[in-house]
């Protein structure tokens, strides 16, 4: 069988959470024998993100006139970032011709029970460009209802002392003392982090910190008393993926981290979830924790759901974080759950194959 050809469009709005969900998914397919086209507005990232670039996997730049290329057999566009009405009129063009490629609106991950009745819709166009076309929503998540989520480098969560061990020996890890207690802290710049460090790094700890806004805000102040904070330079995403499985505790935020921390580590983490003005991600909290703590010792659930709360500025304080010895079975359950689903490339390429048919 012939590889499919695919044309994934992708806007870099901030944060690099959305080029990391897109290459990913890229290198995926690309991995499985496809040839992806991935169309970027912004491909800066790339160069410390995915350095050696992925077989099958070009890039094409998105610009204000983008060029007059061929769709691919599939089209998807991520998180509704819209393909250029010159393209979607190419589309048009070649369905009217019989041959009409197969257009998939990726959407943002969530836990909310409107992903399960969402999942696998058709939305036909009524207007535009590509009038006469149907467009597929296409949902990640975290159930067999779903898309699932991307599997890659989930197997390093069974060896946390190889990942100990990779990290150790990076040139900015110099230093560091091979029992140190090791927290990443990628999330946001905000006001929490003032009241929460003492009681998330008791002294011992180490604070590793991506580059980026929360790491210049803190680097400004003054660290918990007797831990240390530690700037880690940008990492290409198989060397953030070994990060995570290095650390005693991940605290990750967007969409990308997030489902790398729960995959390629088994050891816990908190979420702070990009806030939306109109308080939406307050729900969309409470929806994951829900799954993620069901089945759980109503402590320890309440413990972590007001802990997640607090990171997100939606409680205050907690008075203690949870047990890590008690909270860890939890986590790696959960993880086994989300890897006995099949992966998002896989239920992409079964969903593709079926409308294809």
């Amino acid at each position: 069988m012939q590889p499919r050809r695919w044309d994934v469009f992708c806007r870099v709005i901030d944060n690099f959470g959305d080029i990391g969900v897109c290459w990913r998914l890229a290198a995926a397919l690309g991995a499985r024998g496809e040839q992806v086209r991935l169309w970027l507005d912004d491909d800066s990232a790339l160069a410390w993100m995915a350095p050696g670039g992925a077989p099958g996997v070009s890039v094409q730049r998105w610009t204000a006139e983008p060029p007059a290329l061929a769709p691919g057999e599939v089209v998807i566009e991520a998180f509704g970032c819209a393909p250029p009405d010159s393209f979607v009129a190419a589309m048009a063009k070649q369905a009217a011709a019989g041959h009409p490629p197969l257009w998939i609106n990726l959407e943002y991950l969530s836990a909310e029970a409107y992903v399960e009745r969402s999942h696998g819709l058709r939305s036909p166009q009524f207007s535009g460009p590509g009038a006469g076309l149907d467009k597929w929503f296409f949902y990640p998540g975290f159930s067999a209802a779903t898309g699932g989520l991307l599997h890659d480098g989930s197997a390093l969560a069974n060896d946390p002392a190889g990942a100990r061990a990779w990290l150790l020996a990076q040139p900015w890890a110099a230093g560091l003392p091979a029992n140190a207690r090791l927290l990443l802290l990628f999330g946001y710049p905000s006001p929490v982090w003032r009241a929460l460090l003492p009681l998330l790094a008791p002294p011992g700890t180490v604070l590793l910190l991506p580059l980026g806004g929360l790491c210049s805000q803190l680097q400004a102040g003054t660290p918990p008393i007797g831990s240390r904070l530690l700037a880690l330079p940008h990492l290409p995403q198989p060397d953030f993926d070994r990060l995570l499985a290095a650390t005693d505790v991940n605290i990750v935020r967007g969409e990308d981290s997030f489902v790398r921390a729960q995959l390629c580590s088994a050891q816990p983490f908190v979420w702070q979830i990009y806030p939306q003005q109109d308080g939406a991600h307050g729900l969309k909290l409470e929806a994951f924790l829900d799954r993620y703590l069901s089945g759980s010792p109503e402590p320890l659930a309440h413990d972590i759901r007001q802990l997640f709360r607090a990171v997100n500025g939606l409680a205050a304080r907690p008075a203690h974080v949870p047990d890590i010895n008690t909270w860890q079975p939890l986590h790696q359950r959960w993880r086994r759950q989300l890897l006995a689903q099949h992966d998002l490339c896989s239920e992409l390429l079964r969903f593709v194959a079926n409308k294809q048919a």
